[in-house]
């Protein structure tokens, strides 16, 4: 028979057991709400809020992804040239360039997004020095924009928003129609005076190889928008120009540099223009921009080139 002193002895260990565990839900609980210490693209050590309620981007192919991503609610403000989609318009304006530090300041952002190149690191020490922190991101492939959007529902909470959208880009990246022949060599300009292309370590390089083309600029510059002279694209030779229409391009560009009339794109004629915030903005719409640049290339596949 169990003596009353060791039945009270068991039913005191079992109360014990079934007891809620609550310092180890207090723990759970703490380590949800401790801030996020994270690497940003460019190696920068930044401390982010475990829920951000109060979001922004400085450059307008980031607030794409931040509509895309994030709970609209949160996003705080726009940058002056941010315009895509049509509901960023309602939202309060901070100017990038030059920024308005005092302006976003005063909206008292918790964590501020930008793309590498956009803001200055300047600016963003500036920044930080003011509690606000900073994360940058970068790019150089399709496949490094999709992990950024899937970096920013993690560090959002949105990891499933994240995941659903960038499954369905690469989706529709799978459905795009197969490429065959040769590769054609495409120069983009992004300027005329002087002329400054994209190059070689920049996202249209991938994004014109997913399309069936290629990067007539094959050397690696320090800068990723070089600056080329007009003996150097005599050179080059391009299949396709990118940067406008013909026409126009033929009363501006071409006749500023008529010596470059001489190169296969005028002699064909494959020279159009893009959709200039799909071409500029690694964002949600980068298989769009793809898509684009597959149409135009198909446009004159057809066209001979001179022997």
């Amino acid at each position: 028979m169990i003596s009353f002193r060791l039945f009270s002895f068991l039913l005191l260990g079992l109360a014990v057991s079934c007891r809620p565990d609550t310092s180890s839900r207090a723990a759970q609980t703490a380590a949800s709400e401790a801030p996020q210490q994270v690497k940003d693209d460019v190696g920068r050590l930044v401390t982010i809020p475990a829920h951000p309620r109060r979001i922004m981007a400085l450059a307008p192919s980031m607030t794409e992804m931040l509509y895309a991503i994030a709970d609209t609610s949160t996003i705080i403000a726009r940058t002056q040239v941010c315009n895509y989609p049509a509901a960023i318009v309602h939202k309060p304006v901070v100017s990038s360039y030059p920024l308005d530090l005092e302006r976003l300041v005063a909206l008292h952002p918790d964590v501020v997004f930008t793309v590498s190149g956009i803001t200055s690191p300047d600016d963003a020490a500036r920044l930080e020095q003011l509690g606000i922190p900073v994360y940058f991101q970068q790019y150089e492939t399709v496949k490094d924009v999709f992990r950024g959007m899937r970096d920013l529902g993690h560090l959002l909470g949105r990891e499933e928003a994240a995941r659903q959208l960038t499954d369905s880009l690469q989706q529709e990246l799978r459905q795009l129609p197969p490429v065959t022949g040769p590769a054609p060599r495409v120069l983009a300009i992004t300027w005329q005076d002087p002329i400054y292309v994209y190059g070689q370590n920049t996202l249209f390089t991938d994004k014109i190889r997913l399309a069936g083309g290629q990067n007539a600029v094959t050397e690696k510059f320090a800068q990723p928008y070089p600056a080329l002279t007009r003996e150097y694209i005599l050179k080059l030779n391009p299949d396709v120009l990118i940067g406008g229409r013909f026409g126009k391009l033929d009363s501006t560009f071409f006749k500023s540099y008529p010596e470059l009339r001489r190169i296969r794109a005028y002699q064909t004629r494959q020279v159009y223009p893009v959709t200039g915030n799909l071409m500029e903005r690694p964002g949600p719409r980068t298989v769009e921009s793809v898509r684009e640049l597959q149409r135009l290339l198909a446009q004159g596949a057809a066209r001979p080139l001179p022997q």
